[in-house]
């Protein structure tokens, strides 16, 4: 892994990643739930070469005139890439090759360091990703079940 910059400010990411670092910080939002839960989860992001990318990567990329996003590759087509985040059904795109900055490589869950290359990580990345039209149901089903469970 090339030198990591754990932390930084969000104004830094795409800057320190142009220079060819990777770097560490923690995801804000529930688009990506439940791969990052803000407040406790990181993502370890490393520069990326948009050629390589591919269906199921979660990329980090900037919207036109707009924030930094961190949302996994639904497809990749002559036009460009298309994402959608893992709580969402709603897929963006196509976005440009030089949109996208930066690939995960690593998840921080409770200081334990994961591997987006880890197998299980990739099956069940691969699963929820066919899933996508089936997530508003599923989270619902979840939902009322946590509320159950709990009582209320």
């Amino acid at each position: 892994m090339k030198e990591q910059c754990a932390g930084v400010q969000r104004h830094d990411i795409e800057k320190l990643l142009e220079q060819g670092k990777t770097v560490q910080f923690s995801p804000i939002g529930y688009s990506m739930y439940p791969l990052f839960v803000p407040g406790r989860d990181e993502a370890v992001v490393a520069p990326a070469d948009p050629s390589r990318l591919k269906r199921g990567d979660v990329a980090l990329y900037r919207r036109d005139e707009s924030i930094l996003v961190l949302h996994r590759i639904w497809k990749r087509r002559d036009d460009g890439f298309y994402m959608v985040g893992d709580n969402q059904s709603q897929i963006e795109g196509p976005l440009r090759p030089d949109q996208i900055k930066g690939v995960l490589v690593q998840i921080i869950r409770k200081g334990r360091r994961f591997s987006v290359k880890n197998i299980l990580y990739r099956v069940l990345a691969a699963v929820w990703l066919a899933m996508r039209p089936l997530r508003p149901a599923v989270s619902h089903a979840v939902a009322a079940g946590k509320r159950f469970l709990s009582g209320k």
